[in-house]
């Protein structure tokens, strides 16, 4: 697979969900077809180019065997819609361990795709997509973004304003406001580096690091002799 050179989000601005907004999100998202696809989504911060490639063989929603009795639920980002399903760059192959949310949606969402397989029977595509058409076949952007827009609505939110790549912004976000070191965001996002994280996330990613603060409100007291109070 040839590595792509990252070149960023092309200049356009970027915005993420709150926790307030994300929830509201979610539990409009519920009566969704989109419900699954929103919560790996958000909960994962995958492309959703890598989203919509991502097929049943890339998923272990179980997790422990007897070989590897700590082994947890995980995802394989293997694969994008990109040309020759190669992902966006070589470091954005990667497998993570999905949040118990993300596989009891999983889970409710294979059980619905089955009634629905059975409803249409032969007109069905068996291409073993997680998130497909009515009859089976790869969602399109334009499709993604439509049926994004009703559970945005219905969230309380502007349909406008909002588009899925926004959800993979808004899992930078959130990670990073409960202090996640930008390391770890970069390998959980599959940028190529922190510095790419850190150019196309800038708005997202804490601006204030408290930690050498801290230390050294500890070594070198005020004149009060006592730490500076932090937020």
């Amino acid at each position: 697979m040839l590595c792509e050179i990252p070149t960023g989000n092309g200049g356009r601005p970027s915005k993420s969900l709150s926790v307030q907004r994300a929830q509201a999100l979610l539990r409009a998202a519920e009566s969704s077809t989109m419900h699954a696809y929103i919560v790996v989504s958000l909960l994962t911060g995958a492309r959703t180019e890598e989203v919509r490639a991502l097929t049943w063989t890339n998923l272990d929603l179980v997790g422990k065997s007897k070989a590897h009795p700590v082994v947890p639920p995980s995802i394989q980002v293997w694969r994008s819609v990109r040309s020759h399903g190669d992902t966006k760059t070589c470091k954005s192959r990667r497998t993570l361990e999905l949040a118990v949310r993300c596989v009891e949606a999983l889970e409710e969402h294979r059980e619905r795709q089955e009634v629905r397989r059975q409803a249409v029977g032969r007109r069905w595509q068996n291409l073993s997509l997680v998130f497909t058409s009515e009859i089976g076949t790869q969602l399109d952007a334009a499709n993604v973004r439509r049926a994004f827009r009703k559970v945005v609505k219905a969230a309380g939110l502007d349909p406008t304003m909002w588009t899925p790549r926004e959800l993979r912004h808004s899992f930078v976000s959130l990670l990073s406001s409960k202090g996640v070191p930008i390391e770890d965001i970069s390998r959980l996002v599959g940028q190529a580096s922190t510095n790419v994280t850190e150019k196309v996330y800038r708005h997202e990613l804490r601006p204030v690091l408290t930690e050498g603060a801290t230390k050294m409100d500890e070594i070198f007291p005020g004149q009060g002799g006592k730490a500076n109070a932090k937020p």
